[in-house]
């Protein structure tokens, strides 16, 4: 008769045979089962945990990257639209600035072709005395003064001799003065065309009465009219000289 059992032994009677041998061993068992059995749930939460906060830093730094990348290209975009905007208004300003002195100099040179033209006045023998006089008198009403130096061209020197007894007694006349003209011996610089320069109370006082003078006034008014033929009106002028 043999003993050899041929079934195998289950778990509940291989408990029971441990416990039988060894029973510390056996209430421990399930003990340090559960323990492990926590302490992989544990891992696994925490594994979890962290992969979810890295997923969230990740996200964090993504998202964070992605606002300073769109910051740094707004930012030079910017940088571009004004930096357009400076070469637009420095393009157009050098435009302006071309057109200002184009026609500042055609302005000048219809002036210095009026100026060419007043050689012509002082060279008419019929007209040039009755212009000199009238120079020599809108002088002498500025200056209102009883002793006056005149300084004239060399060429005038016969003609305002000539002219200075009728010039007095239009200025005693006119305002009740009879002012003592001497011609300078000095004559204007060559450059003056026509006319005459006036000095008082020992040449701190001087009023200039030439043809170029007097073109200069004449410039000064109707340069606006000459402007808006040339170039025509503007509409941004506010006055009117």
């Amino acid at each position: 008769m043999s003993f050899v059992r041929e079934d195998p032994i289950d778990e509940f009677e291989l408990e029971n045979l441990e416990f039988h041998e060894n029973p510390e061993k056996a209430l421990l068992r399930p003990i340090i089962a559960h323990i492990i059995a926590e302490a992989e749930d544990k891992v696994d939460e925490v594994e979890l945990k962290g992969l979810e906060e890295f997923r969230a830093e990740k996200r964090k730094i993504v998202e964070d990257q992605r606002a300073k990348i769109n910051q740094f290209y707004q930012r030079k975009h910017k940088q571009v639209d004004v930096a357009h905007k400076v070469y637009r208004s420095n393009k157009a300003n050098e435009a302006r600035i071309s057109i200002l002195i184009q026609r500042d100099t055609l302005l000048r040179e219809v002036l210095e072709e009026a100026r060419k033209d007043l050689s012509k006045i002082s060279s008419d023998k019929n007209r040039y005395p009755h212009i000199l006089r009238g120079l020599i008198m809108q002088g002498l009403l500025q200056l209102m003064e009883e002793n006056i130096i005149l300084r004239c061209r060399k060429d005038d020197d016969d003609l305002v001799k000539s002219l200075l007894n009728s010039v007095i007694e239009e200025q005693f006349k006119t305002c009740g003065i009879k002012p003592k003209i001497l011609i300078d011996p000095q004559p204007l610089s060559d450059e003056i065309t026509g006319g005459v320069e006036l000095y008082a109370k020992e040449g701190k006082i001087m009023v200039a009465s030439t043809l170029e003078s007097r073109l200069g006034l004449i410039a000064d008014q109707i340069i606006p009219q000459i402007r808006t033929v040339l170039f025509g009106s503007n509409p941004n002028r506010a006055f009117f000289d």
